[in-house]
């Protein structure tokens, strides 16, 4: 009954008691689920334009953040060093597409998965030969302070993280949405075939998609790596991403970011109000287990692609 009552019944009564502070954890799991929507991101733009997880997503978030900091230690100003980041991110997807995608059209998703496995491991390697695998410390000039508003207490970074991430996510949006190159993206998600058969080059839209999705890591990278330093435990904030995009849908710009905040909350408010009652420390498994809720009703996720089988 004491169980019952702690799960039930104090978590609610505590919100209720403490409406400022509650209203506190919310925001700051808004703050956070943008950045995981961030994270997301890539992911989402990858699987439209070639129907394939990227499982090295999160190895390209490293590996743009590992460039960036290697130009600032050499002495580039910060401004040009994310130009010469962005560059570098633009030049790997070339060669990605070069050496990896275009010897693998209208082959298997299966395929296609265990090749960005092995470029996951690529990835990570070539980082630590050319920058090393210490932490790295990433300071580009984003103050980092507390103020309170409202009762709450609320910090600069992140609100600065979230506006530049929201920014991100809107053109985006409007990219895929309205651009001619978007629909292009979506067509060739669709049907390799078909879009080359319509006159759609490939090769160039997997190039730009990939490119997109490598400033989108390196934005991811700049923002988590200026939070808690760049280091090789980067590549797992890709793992973090699942539950976004299970909750989402895997085709759904929209959803990453619902998905995101979902999740970002949850985590926040479940460590704060339930987590004592399970000993603490529910924030690393609430969203697996919220997202498995998911797949369960809904496989699809909230604004993904309806699943349908013809037999």
């Amino acid at each position: 009954m004491e169980l019952l009552e702690a799960i039930f019944v104090l978590p609610f009564a505590d919100m209720i008691d403490s409406p400022e502070f509650f209203m506190e954890v919310v925001v700051g799991g808004l703050l956070t689920g943008v950045l995981y929507s961030l994270v997301a991101l890539g992911f989402v733009l990858i699987f439209k334009a070639s129907g394939v997880f990227n499982f090295a997503q999160g190895a390209m978030v490293l590996f743009a953040a590992l460039a960036l900091v290697g130009f600032i230690e050499k002495g580039v100003p910060i401004p040009l060093a994310i130009l010469m980041a962005i560059g570098v991110m633009i030049a790997l997807a070339w060669v990605i597409e070069r050496l990896m995608l275009r010897h693998l059209v209208n082959q298997e998703g299966i395929i296609l998965f265990m090749a960005t496995i092995g470029l996951n491991f690529i990835l990570e390697g070539v980082g630590q030969i050319a920058w090393g695998s210490d932490v790295k410390v990433l300071d580009i000039g984003i103050p980092d302070e507390t103020f309170e508003f409202s009762g709450m207490l609320l910090s600069t970074f992140d609100l600065s993280a979230a506006g530049l991430a929201a920014i991100l996510v809107v053109t985006l949006s409007m990219f895929f949405q309205y651009t001619t190159v978007g629909r292009a993206l979506r067509a060739v998600a669709d049907d390799h075939q078909a879009a080359l058969s319509v006159g759609i080059p490939l090769k160039t839209i997997w190039i730009i998609v990939w490119s997109v999705a490598g400033v989108v890591a390196l934005v991811a990278g700049v923002i988590w790596g200026a939070k808690s330093g760049v280091q090789f435990s980067l590549v797992l904030i890709a793992l973090k991403a699942l539950p976004v995009l299970i909750l989402g849908g895997f085709t759904s710009i929209p959803g990453a970011i619902i998905g995101g905040l979902i999740i970002g909350v949850g985590e926040k408010v479940a460590e704060i109000y339930w987590g004592p009652v399970f000993g603490g420390a529910i924030e690393g498994w609430f969203a697996y287990m919220l997202a498995l809720g998911f797949l369960l009703y809904r496989p699809q996720g909230l604004f993904g692609d309806k699943i349908i089988e013809r037999v």
